[in-house]
């Protein structure tokens, strides 16, 4: 089996000052998942090693840097799924530094949704890595929280597929939800079959978006759905996406891996950001457009 991963740093609009800053960061964490692969790891390390890069990003809306609740306080979801269709999942937490290591310590536990203070417990009682929960906020965000200013580069969720030398498949998602959200808002990032899904049968997939708009037509096993028949993860994608506008208002953006390998993703937002690497590529292909 060809190892393949595929990360993406939102569906959003990408101002032409942060091009750079996003290429960086989608580049650096798709590149950590791929030494893990390359070295014989395992999926669902490949999909941890690269979403905690995106979490210590400041860049994205993920872990340090996320976007502020309606109390002006960071909040946080993750979940990773193997295609085994074992999980695990976390959400309204604050002061866990990589809630995507957390997940997948659920996952391997055992697979459940946990939140808030119980969530919080658990990351403490298996040694996770905590922090002052002001530690995750940086000075952009909370400047514009403060002045209640329109935000034009709006970070979104972030997320990662990955394929390894064992054809197992993983996905996962990590997010700060979004700007001045109700304190304890839950969007579609640690819902299996919205935020993320995978089958080692058919493929997996990450979203990104208007968790409102995701849930209901619950976009990644969509997605996974239309890649039948063997049909390609781009077209599914986009078929997803469709989908997704044709129903409801709001902007998503997907990426997938099938079985075989191949990647694909689709948005309707203004840009999406993306970084893919696999077998027979000499470095990691990078896009804030497609």
């Amino acid at each position: 089996m060809i190892p393949t991963i595929i990360v993406h740093g939102g569906a959003k609009t990408i101002t032409d000052d942060k091009v750079a800053a996003n290429n960086a960061g989608c580049t650096a964490a798709a590149e950590a998942g791929w030494a893990v692969l390359i070295s014989g790891g395992t999926a669902a390390e490949a999909v941890e090693a690269a979403t905690r890069v995106l979490e210590a990003d400041p860049t994205f809306n993920a872990g340090l840097g996320a976007t502020l609740n309606s109390d002006g306080e960071v909040e946080l979801d993750a979940a990773i799924m193997e295609g085994s269709l074992c999980w695990g999942a976390i959400a309204a937490v604050q002061g866990i530094r990589h809630p995507i290591s957390v997940a997948r310590k659920i996952m391997d536990e055992k697979p459940r949704l946990l939140v808030a203070r119980g969530g919080e417990r658990f990351a403490i009682d298996c040694g996770a890595e905590m922090c002052k929960k002001e530690d995750l906020i940086v000075e952009e965000q909370w400047q514009q929280w403060k002045e209640d200013r329109e935000v034009i580069d709006r970070p979104n969720t972030i997320g990662c597929v990955a394929l390894d030398s064992s054809g197992i498949l993983a996905a996962g998602t990590s997010t700060g939800g979004t700007t001045k959200q109700q304190q304890g808002r839950v969007g579609d990032t640690a819902i299996v079959g919205c935020g993320l899904y995978a089958d080692n049968k058919i493929g997996a997939c990450s979203t990104t978006g208007d968790g409102e708009s995701i849930i209901p037509v619950v976009l990644a096993k969509t997605a996974i759905d239309f890649l039948s028949g063997d049909r390609h993860p781009d077209e599914a994608a986009q078929m997803a996406i469709d989908a997704l506008a044709s129903k409801v208002k709001g902007e998503a953006g997907c990426i997938l891996i099938d079985r075989q390998g191949r990647v694909g993703w689709a948005y309707n937002s203004s840009h999406m950001a993306c970084a893919y690497m696999t077998a027979g590529q000499e470095k990691v292909a990078a896009f804030t457009k497609k």
